[in-house]
């Protein structure tokens, strides 16, 4: 049951937590506005298309940002604790520094598990909002486009186009490849392929039947027919993982995997983030407690100070760590991930120990 020392703390926790967000969302939103505006009003945009843009940019990146957000309303509010000597009062009335953690941990653990339940459901809904508007409206034709994709659609077929542009769904100089174990049995090539109405059309087209002594050649300027891939799989787009809840990703690494993609470390390290975003507001609680429950000379803004370099320290290692993982194809994405919160963790841990005494 909670007593009257957990529910001040947790009240003031939570309330605190509360009172950064709506002062640090608005402002988040005002930078972003100001940065895209121009390209909002050149393109004559519905209002409510950018209303349910600027909604998607809040749940996406205050999931990312949350654990700051908590890390400094925590240093804040307890800052206040320890200068008006609040702490020492708890600490002296017999409240071991375990028990005082209590309510802290209490909330850290509510935070987390909102955060992860919005990583599963509305986080998705809301990376497809936000990036699907950035892809309409603001990239040019060139960054519409991807370059030299080679893809496995099966166990026996391969296909490579030089490059695709996902606005007219149009793939240039089309390739695929059909074996039947390790033998090329035929190839098609055409210097466009199409989607439209649930048939792919080949432009100016070749299909070449591998014989045992002689190949069989067929051309002809446009060939409607089907194949057994979608064309959004062609070149999945680079946001693809994160728009996706956690059993659909699942699934999805596992049949890019079957396709022998190359670059898997980046739907491995979106799966890591899931759960490593929500752990690391408990790691950033227990630092802030630690940091901003000592009454230091120089008041609050010591602390604050204090808060603010470990938290730009975690989201450097984040970004370097996280980048490395993407661009390598032997680095283990896990490793990437939560390297920042292990190392923080063991700071963590470090720190509460000489808190306590």
């Amino acid at each position: 049951m909670f007593n009257i020392l957990d529910k001040y703390i947790l009240k003031r926790y939570l309330g605190a937590f509360a009172l950064i967000m709506c002062l640090f969302i608005p402002i988040m939103i005002t930078v972003h506005i100001a940065e895209k505006i121009g390209k909002i009003l050149g393109k004559d945009i519905a209002f409510s298309e950018v209303m349910m843009y600027l909604l998607d940019f809040t749940v996406y990146f205050s999931n990312f940002l949350f654990p700051i957000f908590l890390f400094i309303s925590t240093m804040f509010f307890t800052s206040k604790l320890a200068n008006n000597t609040e702490v020492i009062a708890f600490l002296s009335s017999g409240v071991s520094f375990n028990r005082f953690l209590r309510p802290y941990i209490i909330g850290a653990i509510l935070v987390s598990s909102t955060a992860l339940l919005f990583s599963t459901v509305f986080v998705p809904k809301a990376a497809t909002g936000f990036n699907e508007f950035q892809y309409k409206y603001f990239k040019n034709d060139r960054e519409r486009q991807t370059s030299n994709v080679f893809r496995q659609i099966s166990d026996d077929d391969y296909i490579y186009v030089s490059n695709y542009r996902s606005n007219n769904k149009t793939g240039y100089n089309f390739t695929l490849e059909h074996f039947n174990g390790n033998v090329l049995e035929y190839k098609i090539k055409a210097d466009r392929i199409v989607f439209q109405d649930s048939i792919y059309s080949l432009k100016n087209y070749q299909k070449r039947i591998i014989g045992e002594y002689n190949d069989v050649l067929v051309k002809g300027a446009k060939l409607d027919t089907i194949f057994n891939f979608d064309i959004e799989e062609l070149t999945p787009t680079s946001y693809v993982a994160e728009t996706l809840s956690y059993s659909d990703l699942l699934k999805f690494i596992e049949k890019e995997e079957s396709r022998g993609n190359a670059n898997m470390n980046v739907y491995y390290v979106e799966k890591h983030k899931r759960t490593s975003i929500p752990i690391s507001a408990m790691i950033f609680t227990l630092i802030a407690v630690a940091v901003s429950s000592v009454k230091k000379r120089g008041g609050m803004g010591v602390n604050l100070a204090i808060g603010l370099v470990i938290a730009m320290s975690y989201v450097f290692l984040d970004k370097v760590f996280g980048t490395i993982a993407e661009k390598s194809t032997t680095f283990p994405a896990w490793v990437a991930v939560w390297a920042p919160n292990i190392f923080f963790a063991i700071v963590a841990l470090f720190m509460i120990r000489n808190a306590r005494r």
